[in-house]
């Protein structure tokens, strides 16, 4: 038997925890935020290992004064900055209106994306009309960025006689494959090996389209997160792999996630992938650097992780109450800012906006989207009767329907007929 080791103190186990509960006042001194414009911008074909210290600074373009500065600033033209600008606040008088609708009965669920929105809109701006995206819940700017129809989003979020999901998935999982949308799922990351496994697909065909695929950093926990990035690098998939860092997975923090020990765009660097951490709030930064991996898959250099550092302004979903875990300073405190104002302070310092403008587009907004509202609506809401009818229940699982399920639908309609229902 081994001697007692008296010389050597107890093992201890570390549990994370957040620096700040609620009724504590929040700072985030201590959060690394670098100068806009001071992250080199490597060519996009430099070897993955070649730009390591990407995963640990913070690509940033717009600086507090609103200039686009420099390496990475995309210079896009002021149409170009109008329309990201119009897509996220278009985003987030969407994710009010119906916010506001499930409070008041008419819907299950909603999640709202307020303070992400440049994550999934400038992101979206920066690829192809075609490549194929594989998102997580909190994308819904990706459709509004490509123009899917409002009504079309919220009937799937009522679940009524006009959604085009007939009711079988839950509230804000959309499905529009003619929009390069994949379906979303509620099980954590399992979109990373699809949109993989899609990009592989894409390349063995002699494709020219790429995928994109967005999680939270809670889920780069699971299994299927690090499958797909072990495929990703294997075969050089044309992908490209969003982690958004927005502090916590529902109540848990990121440090859960490993946060407190280096940052979520670190983990390419073990797979040998290209990695970039991103001010997710940065509208530019968001597009350039999906730009400059866009360009990288495209060109068959492989994959790359973009993390983008960020901040969940409000709770994880309409089920959940964020005053009971964390600081309400927190949203405040945040030191990036909100995406929407960052990106319309830049259209104003190039003399191209102004703030007349910018309240006469919310205003225009939020009438489209009530509008949209009222004709959703029309096809029903929430516990206003059955939306689908009852033989629906049996389609849409085989290509072709088994004898038994056959005979359980005409015995179901049967009956139904013979109750006069």
């Amino acid at each position: 038997m081994d001697a007692p080791r008296a010389n050597l103190p107890p093992l201890s186990l570390h549990v994370p925890e957040p620096k700040f509960r609620p009724g504590d006042e929040a700072d985030f001194s201590d959060v690394d935020v670098p100068p806009a414009g001071s992250a080199r911008r490597p060519d996009s074909a430099a070897p993955a290992d070649s730009f390591h210290e990407l995963a640990y600074t913070l690509i940033r373009v717009l600086d507090d004064s609103g200039q686009a500065v420099g390496p990475w600033n995309p210079r896009l033209d002021p149409e170009a900055l109008r329309k990201m600008l119009r897509s996220m606040a278009m985003v987030r008088a969407f994710d009010e209106r119906m916010f506001r609708a499930q409070r008041q009965g008419k819907t299950s669920f909603y999640m709202k994306s307020t303070g992400e929105e440049a994550v999934s809109v400038a992101a979206t701006m920066a690829l192809a009309a075609d490549d194929m995206c594989f998102p997580s819940y909190r994308q819904q700017g990706i459709l509004i960025t490509r123009g899917y129809p409002l009504v079309t989003m919220m009937n799937q979020i009522y679940s009524n006689k006009g959604d085009p999901l007939q009711g079988r998935q839950l509230p804000i999982m959309y499905s529009a494959k003619d929009h390069g949308f994949f379906s979303i799922s509620g099980n954590l990351a399992t979109q990373y090996p699809q949109a993989v496994g899609w990009a592989m697909a894409s390349a063995a065909k002699g494709d020219t389209r790429i995928a994109a695929t967005w999680c939270g950093e809670g889920s780069t926990a699971e299994g299927d997160f690090h499958s797909a990035m072990t495929f990703a690098t294997v075969y050089k998939a044309p992908v490209i792999l969003n982690v958004v860092n927005n502090q916590w997975a529902i109540s848990s923090f990121s440090g859960f996630a490993g946060a407190e020990a280096t940052t979520f765009a670190a983990r390419a660097v073990g797979y040998g992938i290209a990695g970039l951490r991103v001010d997710g709030n940065d509208a530019l930064a968001v597009y350039a650097a999906t730009q400059w991996a866009a360009e990288r898959a495209r060109t068959n250099q492989g994959p790359t992780l973009i993390e983008h550092f960020t901040y969940r302004a409000e709770g994880h979903s309409t089920s959940d109450d964020a005053s009971a875990y964390r600081s309400a300073g927190e949203p405040n405190a945040w030191p990036l800012g909100d995406p929407v104002r960052r990106l319309k302070e830049h259209l104003i310092a190039l003399g191209e906006w102004d703030e007349e403008r910018h309240a006469a587009q919310d205003l225009e907004l939020a009438e489209e989207v009530k509008r949209a509202q009222k004709e959703a609506e029309k096809n029903g809401v929430l516990g206003h009767g059955m939306h689908q009818p009852f033989e629906t229940m049996f389609e849409g699982v085989f290509e072709e329907m088994p004898w038994h399920l056959k005979e359980q639908s005409e015995q179901m309609i049967a009956e139904r007929k013979a109750a006069g229902i």
